[in-house]
């Protein structure tokens, strides 16, 4: 038989076998894993990714552990090609302790960085804004690393997709939007879903290339994929890549495809590149039978021994449970823990009255000269305007277009590109303008940053910072831009909320949350960044996360607040006190993590308790603060702790009702009067 050349296959015969070599094991291990869970030798879900080998096997030629990737639930392929250990793999998808990321993710959430695996997510779509915060980094830091972000065709009708390729395209980042098009969004074939011909073709909208390669063909797919990476190694942008395969099992499970004909399903088979390279291989006379033979031996022998090994670790015990939520295992609430942090050491350098916007410009001001990783990032926060309430004013002017980047208004990639970012160990500063517009991106803030340090088993985290403005208690914002939601935030394990009430807080607690190891979230009081002043200290300083303060000493009653809702307290107390009632109030400072330790001590001595905050009061914070101090102190209170919220309904345009659906000084004195009058 003719030995045939580069020439004649359209690669290099070497790599072609290197490519079948990767093929092999995925094959084994997705055999394997078939195998075990049909015949019950173990448990997990599982996506299969049967006649998709190629795609990973073939790029796992073009690029080293330096490059990032990204992948989904499917992604078993993908982790294996990046040289993610297969002991560990198993591990993690049997949840052992010895899994890759101790058992905490599962296939669907495994994190590697010694491989470059940096992030798998069960979202559909959701990889893609994360992928541009990973290019944004390498760009950043003059490195020459490719992103790739691995997702199915049907990721290609969310949002979050969107959003990312145009970021990417505007930043011209280095990322590959690698579409692994098996022609199934999960059961709906393409057409019950798309009247788009092609998915390449949408990258030409966004300002960048687009090209179509199939992935079937191993030799044309890796010459289109060589040309693309090098394209995006050089820095000339990001690319779309649409790498038309077919997904020969079902959308989860083991077996054959239900969503095709058997016609359909056979011709797939036929044109499926595990066997079909091997078959070229032995034309070709590059491998003999033995040879392959000896390459998928190998493979399964490397398959059956990381099984055993990983059915030999122990499951992830209990003890584990609140390990890795946040750095500090400290961190986490729960029922009778309350420890008490260090309060701040008080500043003595010199000071200046500032705004509390003022305050906010000087913290971010101080970390970006400390910390060439800290950058900004959020919608208008360039000069001019600084920002839509001024809040990054001069920043830009200062410290240049990369350090404080404007964004196009599109929330989602404004997360994802902070986390991503983060996870390589940059300290992102995003600005999401109005807490509303949570709700824009929560799927970035919630499934992501929150969890990721958790899912990975700290094998990665995500030091970023959120700043977002509450507009409540101003008039003519609407139910839109007016809402407080920190319940929301602080519902979510792994998220550190703080909210502070003055201007010395703004500047000490933000550069805190920025220099902080997990993903913090600092709200703002709109009323308070024009309506507040105060003196702050020009130094660097930082008020613990977790630490409340006594605003007002009292013996009567303690009045528990945050936000702009402690100067309303503040100006309660004062008229309760011309009633000879000595409020004591607290500003928390901090909601998550929360001091109890403070909180409690002053009931103890003042043994009533009353909960103020904007936000409705029906299943607010307050509800969570007062039921613990009634379970703590039950015995020593004279009355039930109570809150204070605002009415359950949107916050209305007309000033008369938002004025008197928000809580302010005279209903919470109202409300404390209540409090104080009660009889056992």
């Amino acid at each position: 038989m003719t030995l045939l050349t580069d020439t004649n296959l359209g690669i290099e015969p070497a790599v072609l076998v290197e490519i079948y070599r990767q093929m092999s094991r995925i094959r084994a291990v997705d055999k394997a894993i078939q195998a075990g869970l049909s015949g019950g030798k173990f448990m997990f879900s599982y996506w299969p990714m049967t006649g998709q080998e190629s795609i990973p096997a073939t790029i796992a030629q073009l690029i080293s552990a330096r490059d990032y990737m990204v992948t989904t639930y499917r992604g078993i392929h993908d982790q294996v090609a990046k040289g993610v250990t297969l002991e560990g793999l198993f591990a993690e998808m049997l949840g052992r302790i010895d899994g890759v990321n101790k058992g905490k993710g599962g296939s669907p959430h495994i994190s590697d960085p010694s491989s470059g695996s940096m992030l798998t997510t069960a979202i559909v779509g959701a990889g893609a804004p994360i992928a541009n915060g990973l290019a944004l980094a390498a760009q950043s830091r003059g490195e020459d690393r490719v992103t790739i972000v691995n997702f199915g065709d049907g990721a290609t009708s969310i949002g979050a997709v969107h959003e990312a390729m145009n970021l990417a395209g505007v930043w011209k980042l280095p990322v590959i939007f690698l579409c692994q098009n098996n022609l199934i969004g999960e059961y709906t074939p393409i057409p019950g879903y798309t009247a788009a011909k092609d998915f390449a073709s949408r990258a030409e909208g966004y300002g960048f290339r687009g090209v179509r390669l199939d992935a079937n063909d191993v030799a044309g797919f890796h010459r289109g994929m060589k040309a693309v990476i090098e394209q995006v190694r050089a820095g000339q942008g990001p690319v779309f890549v649409e790498a038309v395969t077919f997904r020969l099992g079902p959308h989860a499970g083991v077996g054959d495809s239900h969503e095709v004909t058997a016609e359909g399903l056979k011709a797939a088979k036929q044109a499926w590149p595990v066997p079909r390279t091997r078959a070229l291989l032995l034309e070709a006379g590059v491998q003999t039978e033995a040879q392959l033979a000896a390459i998928d031996e190998a493979a399964a022998a490397e398959v059956d021994a990381a099984i055993a090994k990983a059915l030999e670790s122990p499951a992830t015990p209990e003890s584990e449970t609140l390990v890795d939520v946040y750095a500090d295992p400290d961190t986490p609430p729960r029922r009778g823990h309350h420890p008490l942090r260090a309060a701040e050491v008080e500043p003595t350098g010199e000071t200046k009255k500032m705004l509390m916007l003022e305050a906010i410009v000087s913290a971010q001001d101080i970390a970006l000269e400390k910390d060439k990783g800290v950058f900004l990032l959020g919608e208008d926060i360039g000069d001019p305007p600084g920002g839509v309430f001024a809040t990054s004013k001069g920043l830009q002017t200062k410290y240049g277009d990369k350090r404080v980047r404007p964004t196009p208004i599109a929330e989602t990639a404004i997360i994802g590109a902070g986390i991503g970012a983060a996870l390589v160990g940059m300290r992102p500063v995003a600005e999401i303008m109005f807490n509303d517009f949570a709700g824009v991106c929560l799927d970035q803030i919630f499934n992501h940053a929150a969890k990721q340090r958790y899912m990975s088993g700290a094998a990665t985290h995500v030091p970023m910072t959120i700043r977002m403005m509450v507009g409540g208690g101003i008039g003519g914002f609407g139910a839109q831009h007016s809402q407080s939601l920190e319940a929301w935030l602080t519902h979510t394990p792994g998220l550190k909320v703080a909210f502070p009430s003055t201007p010395f807080d703004a500047k000490g607690l933000l550069l805190s949350c920025i220099f902080d190891e997990d993903p913090c979230i600092q709200l703002e009081s709109i009323k308070l960044l024009r309506g507040v002043r105060g003196e702050v200290p020009l130094e660097d300083y930082r008020i613990p996360l977790g630490v409340a303060k006594v605003r007002r000493e009292g013996a009567d009653i303690s009045l528990i607040a945050y936000g702009w809702q402690v100067q309303e307290s503040l100006a309660a107390a004062e008229e309760l006190a011309k009633e000879g009632v000595s409020a004591e109030v607290i500003d928390l400072r901090t909601l998550v993590p929360l001091d109890y330790a403070r909180v409690l001590d002053s009931v103890k001595k003042t043994r009533r308790a009353l909960v103020v905050h904007a936000a409705t009061e029906f299943c607010g914070f307050g509800g969570e603060l007062a039921s613990t101090i009634n379970e703590e102190l039950f015995s020593t209170l004279k009355a039930p702790a109570c809150r204070l919220g605002a009415a359950f309904a949107p916050i209305a345009y007309s000033r008369e009702i938002e004025m008197n659906q928000i809580p302010a000084a005279k209903s919470i004195a109202a409300r404390a009067r209540e409090v104080l009058a009660f009889k056992a």
